[in-house]
């Protein structure tokens, strides 16, 4: 298997983790972090569902195929 470089997220992951975090604060740090990914998904839904010209029609018939 090849190797791959560590990105600069899991770099300063590894430096975070060198520090040992309560579990309270273990918890506030993994919702912030779920925060931040859903919030960069929701701005690359929009600005697909912009891009494409997508429309509400569009999404009730994906969800009703079959």
């Amino acid at each position: 298997m090849g190797e791959k470089a560590l990105s600069n997220l899991q770099l300063e992951l590894l430096k975070l983790y060198s520090t040992n975090l309560s579990e309270q604060d273990l918890l506030a740090l993994k919702k912030v972090l779920a925060k931040f990914f859903a919030e960069r998904a929701i701005q690359e839904a929009d600005r697909l569902w912009k891009e494409k010209k997508l429309t509400n029609k569009d999404m009730d018939n994906w969800l009703n195929e079959e």
